[in-house]
C-alpha cells in the first residue's frame, strides 16, 4: 500500500474508534458552550479551581503574583493531563494584609459562601472532581476547612485540595534562610511566569527580616503572629532570586499538578465513600462499628 495511502487509512480507524481527539482549551472562559460539554467528557470531568489573592508581595512584586502563578501552574499542568480550568478566583483569606494598598480582603462568611457556590457551579456543569489549586499561604487552614465542610450535607461531586507549591530539596542552592513571602523562591517562580511584572530592583527597598515582635510559648497561636513577624508583608529577600530557581521550581509544581490531576481522574473512591457517609450519618444508631 502506498505510504500516503496507509497515512490515511490509519487517521480514517482512529476517528472511526474515537482515537483522536479534537484539541481543545483548558482555559474555561475560552470555550464555547458546545465545546465546554466535550471539554468535561474529555478532562473525565476533572476541572482546576486555581486559588489565589490580590494583597501586597513586597515592594517589587504584583498584587496578583499568587494569583498569576498558580494559574500559570495549572495551565501548564493541563497541557500534559488535560482538564478544565476556571478563570481567575482570588476570594480567599487574607485578612493580614488588609493594611496594606490593594489587598482585598473578603469577609469570612462570604469566602465559605462564594466557595461553596462556586464548586456547586462548576459540579452543576459537569465538574464532579474539583481539585482546588492552593497559591496562597493565607488560604492553608480555609481550604482543609472547607473541604471538610462538604461533609455537611450530601454533594453528588467531591473537592480535592493540593497545597504544596515549592519542592522541599534538589535544584539550585538557595541563598536566603527565611524564604516565606515574595522573597527567593515566590520572586524567581514570577521570573518565568510573568517577568514583565518583577522588578528585582525594589525588592532591597522594605526589609523581609523577622521583626520577632511578640514573645509567646511555642504552640501558643494568635492571629496577629503574621503582622508581628513581618508587618511589612515581605518576608525574605527577593533581590536573591534567580530565573534558574524559578524554573525548577515552577517545573516541579507544574508537574506536581499534573501528576494530581491524573490520580484524581483514577479515584473511583472518593465520592462512593462520601455517599456512604451521608446515609450513615443520617442514622448513626444504626451505624456498625
Amino acid at each position: 500500500m502506498p505510504r500516503k495511502a496507509l497515512v490515511w487509512f490509519v487517521l480514517m480507524c482512529c476517528s472511526s474508534f474515537g482515537l483522536s481527539q479534537e484539541r481543545l482549551s483548558a482555559h474555561w472562559e475560552e470555550l464555547t458552550a458546545a465545546d465546554f460539554a466535550k471539554a468535561t467528557e474529555q478532562s473525565q470531568g476533572t476541572c482546576l479551581l486555581p486559588f489565589g489573592i490580590l494583597e501586597k508581595h513586597g515592594p517589587h512584586l504584583p498584587l496578583g503574583t499568587d494569583l498569576l502563578d498558580v494559574r500559570y501552574a495549572a495551565l501548564h499542568a493541563a497541557e500534559q493531563e488535560y482538564a478544565v480550568v476556571f478563570p481567575e478566583y482570588y476570594f480567599g483569606q487574607i485578612f493580614e494584609a488588609s493594611h496594606e494598598p490593594g489587598t482585598v480582603a473578603y469577609s469570612a462568611h462570604m469566602q465559605l459562601d462564594l466557595l461553596q457556590e462556586t464548586t456547586d457551579e462548576m459540579a452543576r456543569n459537569g465538574c464532579k472532581k474539583v481539585i482546588s489549586v492552593n497559591g496562597h499561604g493565607g488560604n492553608e487552614h480555609l481550604l482543609p476547612f472547607f473541604a471538610q465542610s462538604q461533609l455537611a450535607k450530601p454533594h453528588d461531586y467531591v473537592v480535592y485540595i493540593f497545597d504544596e507549591r515549592t519542592p522541599q530539596s534538589g535544584g539550585p542552592a538557595k541563598k536566603t534562610s527565611i524564604d516565606m513571602h515574595a522573597g527567593e523562591s515566590e520572586t524567581s517562580k514570577m521570573m518565568i511566569s510573568r517577568p514583565d511584572t518583577v522588578h528585582v530592583d525594589r525588592a532591597p527597598q522594605e526589609s523581609g527580616a523577622d521583626q520577632h515582635r511578640q514573645n509567646l510559648p511555642e504552640g501558643v497561636y494568635t492571629g496577629i503572629w503574621w503582622y508581628a513577624r513581618f508587618p511589612y508583608h515581605y518576608s525574605g529577600d527577593g533581590s536573591a532570586a534567580t530565573k534558574e530557581l524559578g524554573e525548577f521550581q515552577m517545573k516541579w509544581w507544574i508537574d506536581s499538578v499534573a501528576k494530581v490531576i491524573r490520580a484524581v481522574k483514577a479515584d473511583d473512591v472518593s465520592l462512593k465513600l462520601q455517599n456512604e457517609f451521608y446515609e450513615k450519618s443520617n442514622h448513626p444508631l444504626d451505624t456498625k462499628h
